[in-house]
């Protein structure tokens, strides 16, 4: 598959889940576009701790240390403009990204451009608290659902494997990394739609 060379923002923080950012950046570079990874704070050489969480058959993920994720692009100079889409993997990392009030301005210009966006596992809480999902449908982590319709969108259940990608308009979820196949296809879809 030919990439299409987009501007991707991937907004990251410490323990984002390790398989949610490394594994999505890297599938994205292999298709050939330009990502550029950010936190609230830091900037190029920088890194964010990462966490790895597992399923063990507990009733909850396991969460182990994971390993650092290099930043390349300084935030605060960031200009969502700029880019083509948005991509927001999930693990701790969106339960304090949220708070940022720069972080939810960066999301409601793609979600008001209607530029594609993906959001994964947790990251769906950057997308309750930016309010833009009153109306939508949204995939996550099931955890978050209750979170998904306190805001008024509507929680898609996903597959027993938590395997599922759900699009809807611009909008692209999923439940955690074992969906990372067909999330990343369908985020593909949409980059080369646009």
């Amino acid at each position: 598959m030919a990439g299409t060379g987009k501007k991707i923002l991937m907004l990251v923080g410490d323990f984002v889940e390790d398989y949610e950012a490394m594994v999505p950046y890297q599938m994205l570079l292999m298709l050939e576009h330009d990502v550029a990874t950010v936190c609230p704070g830091k900037g190029p050489g920088d890194t964010v701790a990462t966490a790895i969480h597992d399923f063990e058959g507990h009733q909850t993920y396991t969460e182990k240390p994971g390993h650092r994720f290099a930043i390349n692009a300084d935030f605060a100079s960031v200009d969502p403009a700029d880019f083509d889409a948005l991509i927001i993997p999930g693990g701790r990392a969106p339960e304090y990204l949220r708070l940022d009030q720069a972080v939810l301005d960066i999301v409601r210009h793609f979600a008001d451009a209607s530029k594609p966006l993906a959001a994964i596992c947790h990251g769906p809480q950057i997308l309750v608290a930016a309010g833009i999902l009153k109306g939508r449908e949204c995939s996550c982590y099931p955890a978050v659902a209750p979170e998904i319709t306190a805001a008024g969108g509507q929680y898609m259940t996903p597959g027993d494997g938590l395997d599922t990608a759900h699009v809807e308009g611009n909008l692209v979820t999923a439940p955690a990394w074992p969906a990372h196949p067909a999330w990343i296809r369908e985020f593909q879809k949409l980059l080369e739609s646009t």
